[in-house]
């Protein structure tokens, strides 16, 4: 369980949150007598999340931390890209990618998309809406928490990864 002022990550769908308290809700919608994480997106001023303690529905980490960070960093070219060969499954494989939460996975996609984005360009194309929309939420959400666990700006972040990208294994 987690403590009021912690900072967690939530189903990657609200990027950084913090925890302003833990308790039951008095409204129709909670779900019998539970008690609830009472939390503030840090990109949303002014939203609250409530999420379940339990976490069946949600998937909740602690942020990373400066040193966990550098390491992902650091691993950069040595993390595969995402490949999807069948093109109807790609929103759902990028869906899922996302909702696990996870850096690494992350990175998979931001990689995966750098090279097919340059793919693309090299033969006239655009990128497709799927493959947009799921390469700015994989980056919003990447470059938030490395950014939050550095202390530094998110356009650090990208020049960090596209960087590591560059140097590919």
């Amino acid at each position: 369980m987690f403590k009021i002022g912690d900072y967690v990550v939530v189903n990657s769908n609200y990027g950084i949150c913090k925890i302003e308290d833990i308790a039951y809700l008095d409204v129709s919608m909670a779900v019998g007598n539970a008690l609830y994480y009472h939390m503030s997106p840090l990109e949303e001023t002014g939203a609250k999340i409530y999420i379940p303690v339990d976490g069946t529905k949600h998937r909740i980490r602690k942020v990373i931390n400066e040193e966990e960070a550098w390491k992902i960093i650091g691993e950069v070219p040595e993390i595969e890209e995402m490949l999807i060969d069948n093109s109807r499954l790609c929103e759902k494989k990028y869906k899922e990618a996302i909702q696990r939460c996870e850096p690494k996975i992350l990175i998979s996609i931001i990689k995966s998309m750098y090279y097919r984005r340059r793919k693309r360009d090299e033969q006239g194309k655009k990128d497709t809406v799927i493959d947009e929309r799921y390469f700015k939420v994989a980056e919003n959400n990447l470059y938030e928490e490395l950014a939050f666990a550095l202390g530094k700006n998110k356009n650090e972040m990208q020049k960090l990864i596209i960087d590591g990208i560059k140097k590919k294994k």
